[in-house]
């Protein structure tokens, strides 16, 4: 799961980073809403912790912004304002939930918890399939009728990604970020890489499906009914 914390507050968005980063997360921080609002319309993240009173664009208005631009992130709005008009604002913008400052770090926790899990259910099962492929979660294998082949953990990534928006082309740019990071230095040869070692792998497994290039965009998955 990747997270985004839109926090202004340099120490809070250091801890809470480093906090779930202990949880296995992976966190990127915008310290203003001008920022947080262009890593957020890249669409990668799982989950954006967003505060209110922000530098340039307010947490509200980031949190329309995305809405209107169809990004889907699950959002846990983080403010010290507490009145009900303030909440109700956040929840009506499209907010997941809510959280007033000072706040204990096991409910912090527990409601991040929460909605990466109703996320991840909306999505995500331990069998993503498209066409005659499947993709075994627990074992990291990409299965084709009886057969199957084990997958490294930058190939299982890359497909997963392809398999859970089909019908889409995945931009490189993307694709570096979700599965590298916001900040790394990856290039897009890398993606070229794995990318051909999974159209081995599909081929070794005789699967009428395919990674398609969209020239300069990214890629997309088809399946040939012909096949």
């Amino acid at each position: 799961m990747r997270i985004l914390i839109v926090e202004d507050e340099k120490d809070l968005a250091y801890v809470l980073s480093e906090t779930l980063k202990l949880e296995g997360y992976n966190i990127d921080i915008a310290n203003d809403g001008e920022y947080g609002l262009d890593c957020a319309l890249t669409g990668v993240y799982d989950l954006i912790i967003l505060d209110v009173m922000l530098p340039k664009i307010n947490g509200f208005d980031v949190l329309k912004q995305l809405r209107t631009a169809n990004i889907h992130s699950a959002v846990l709005m983080l403010t010290a304002r507490s009145q009900i008009e303030d909440k109700v604002e956040g929840l009506d913008s499209g907010a997941d939930d809510y959280l007033t400052k000072p706040f204990i770090t096991k409910e912090f926790l527990a409601r991040v918890r929460a909605l990466c899990r109703r996320r991840s259910n909306e999505y995500v099962s331990d069998r993503p399939q498209f066409g005659d492929i499947i993709l075994d979660t627990p074992h990291h294998e990409l299965h084709c009728g009886d057969k199957r082949i084990m997958l490294s953990k930058k190939e299982y990534d890359l497909i997963e990604l392809l398999i859970l928006n089909k019908g889409k082309v995945i931009g490189k740019d993307v694709m570096i970020t979700k599965i590298w990071g916001y900040e790394t230095d990856v290039e897009y040869n890398s993606i070229e890489v794995y990318i051909s070692f999974l159209r081995k792998k599909m081929k070794a497994l005789n699967s009428a499906v395919s990674i398609q290039t969209s020239r300069g965009v990214g890629y997309f998955l088809a399946e040939d009914k012909n096949g």
